[in-house]
């Protein structure tokens, strides 16, 4: 039988961070029987007498970020008496940071509780995404940070979406056959990236959505539509790769690609279309480039 390990999750934010480096480095393992105890917003000493509780009837390393160093202390010695280990996650890049900057960091919780710039650019973007979704309100190309082009179902809105998250504006532009591209596009005022995808990939998540959207009276037959044609789709695609080909937009092949993945190679696009205009600095602010998750 697969030993089972029990992860406790400490913190006194909301575990973003934890949660981020608990699936990075678990993605690398097999097949992990890992059971993640999550334990967010610790900032009391009564909260605190919960995760111990927990971690004693369920032992198993411990992950924390505190700030608090009487709560970190008390964690860190009862873990050591019941002989779990536990690691502070982000002590090496402090203390790496802080001998490069010169300076001793600030004792403060993490910075997701703070409702600073930051925080209003993601809600401010996420705004964006949901008004310029699917080529609606092609006016507002010009407040985009980036503008992502593709032919149906090649994860444009989910990757807008994790960009928002970001705190990144995203607009969405579709290219549909024999329909004209936005005059926005024409001198385009953010980088451009087209988004392509392998065709069988392609007919199949589109013929799953036609299985979503139902067989009723106005639903699209499978064997009658372009939409999900072998050659029709095969020619859709080529013809958005040229049209991307001819703008100089470059393009991200998604077919194996996460949509974390397919954000991350668009922000390094982004850089690069700065870095090419002159602008040192990004979207958002002279030498900050995109804000942090």
């Amino acid at each position: 039988m697969p030993r089972t390990t029990n992860l406790h999750l400490v913190s006194d934010s909301t575990g973003e961070t934890l949660n981020s480096m608990a699936r990075a480095t678990l993605a690398r393992f097999e097949e992990p029987h890992v059971i993640q105890h999550r334990w967010f917003l610790v900032r009391s000493r009564f909260q605190l007498e919960q995760v111990l509780e927990g971690i004693q009837a369920e032992p198993g390393p411990v992950l924390f970020t505190m700030a608090d160093k009487s709560l970190r202390h008390s964690l860190e010695e009862f873990c050591a008496r019941l002989g779990v280990t536990s690691l502070s996650v982000l002590d090496q890049t402090l203390d790496l940071l802080q001998a490069a900057i010169g300076e001793a960091a600030k004792e403060k919780r993490a910075a997701q509780h703070v409702l600073d710039a930051d925080y209003f650019r993601r809600i401010d973007a996420m705004h964006y995404v949901l008004a310029h979704d699917d080529g609606q309100g092609t006016a507002g190309i010009a407040e985009a940070d980036v503008c992502l082009v593709g032919v149906s179902r090649s994860s444009k809105t989910p990757t807008c979406f994790y960009l928002a998250n970001r705190g990144i504006k995203a607009a969405n532009v579709p290219i549909v056959p024999g329909a004209t591209l936005p005059g926005e596009l024409d001198a385009p005022p953010c980088p451009v990236v087209g988004l392509t995808i392998e065709v069988n990939a392609l007919l199949e998540i589109r013929r799953h959505r036609l299985k979503l959207i139902g067989h009723g009276p106005g639903a699209l037959r499978q064997d009658t539509t372009d939409y999900v044609d072998p050659e029709a789709v095969k020619a859709e695609i080529l013809a958005a790769r040229r049209l991307c080909t001819t703008k100089g937009w470059p393009v991200i092949d998604v077919t194996r690609r996460s949509i974390e993945e397919t954000a991350a190679t668009v922000l390094q696009l982004m850089e690069a279309w700065h870095a090419r205009s002159g602008l040192l600095a990004g979207p958002h602010g002279a030498n900050q480039g995109p804000p942090a998750r």
